[in-house]
């Protein structure tokens, strides 16, 4: 394990990754300069990155490119078709697409006449102990187990559980194992933000057509509890706050396998969950 000390250094070098994008929003952003300076590789910085910020990377950068595009047509005579390229896009109609989803005008409305606009900071991150809201916590040490369920790569997170919810999958898997699907396993965020994700249940009987498994090995966890409104987004808080103040401050490494969300109880019309999360780390 690593000292508390060294995942404090964490802190730094993403804000070294945050200083790095600055430097580079009219360049390509260099996965492996970014995982230099993380000293992690890059699949595993861009998934802690999406569960600390609710964003992946990938719309980050596009988001602060088409923040400072919107500064250029602003305080600047430069053509529309420079600053699209300048900001890494090939076309001026990729370039409008982009700007009208995020600023909800063209560009070419910017100069016409007083718009609102959309404005992304810059992030930088700080360790924060809060210490108002008590984490439950335990380290169990798990043998080796398996799953069932379906796994997809989705352009958001939290896309899976969309698509077996509406599709007739969780009725499915129901039927199958008795179950609905309580468990989401975390594989990380794609080059492009999008998420990969398997929706799940414990799964000890054989192969199942339409289904695939997943299988773990033995491994020691740590599982933290949440419960409380889902409006009040129970599952995205209890991750920042693993994160964001647990993580750095413990003597433990996650160890790569995929983490699990275990849905205890998810009620969308009582307004209440109660969830886990797994985070396999190591010895």
């Amino acid at each position: 394990m690593r000292k508390a000390g060294e995942k404090m250094e964490w802190m730094q070098r993403i804000n070294r990754v945050m200083d790095y994008v600055e430097d580079h929003l009219r360049d390509d952003v260099d996965e492996e300069e970014v995982s230099r300076i993380m000293a992690c590789p890059y699949q595993n910085f861009q998934s802690l990155f999406g569960q600390v910020t609710n964003i992946s990377f990938s719309e980050y950068v596009r988001r602060r490119r088409l923040t400072m595009a919107a500064y250029d047509l602003q305080n600047t005579e430069e053509k529309v078709i420079d600053i699209a390229l300048k900001y890494g896009y090939q076309s001026g109609d990729a370039f409008r697409v982009a700007f009208r989803k995020m600023h909800g005008v063209n560009p070419s409305e910017v100069r016409q006449s007083a718009v609102p606009l959309m404005f992304y900071c810059r992030l930088e991150f700080q360790v924060t102990v809060k210490g108002v809201e008590s984490m439950k916590y335990t380290i169990e040490e798990k043998g080796a187990f398996r799953v069932l369920g379906t796994r997809m790569t989705t352009p958001y997170g939290g896309g899976t559980w969309a698509v077996v919810k509406s599709d007739g999958t969780n009725e499915k898997m129901k039927a199958v194992s008795g179950d609905f699907f309580d468990l989401g396993l975390c594989f990380g965020f794609q080059e492009d933000g999008s998420n990969d994700y398997m929706c799940a249940v414990l799964w000890d009987g054989p192969e199942i057509d339409g289904f695939v498994t997943y299988q773990y090995p033995p491994a020691t966890w740590l599982i933290f509890q949440a419960r409380g409104k889902i409006s009040d987004n129970v599952l995205g808080n209890l991750w920042r706050q693993i994160n964001q103040e647990f993580l750095p401050q413990s003597q433990y490494d996650k160890c790569g396998l995929p983490t699990i969300e275990k849905y205890v109880f998810w009620n969308e019309a009582e307004d209440l969950g109660e969830v886990e999360v797994w985070i396999p780390v190591k010895y």
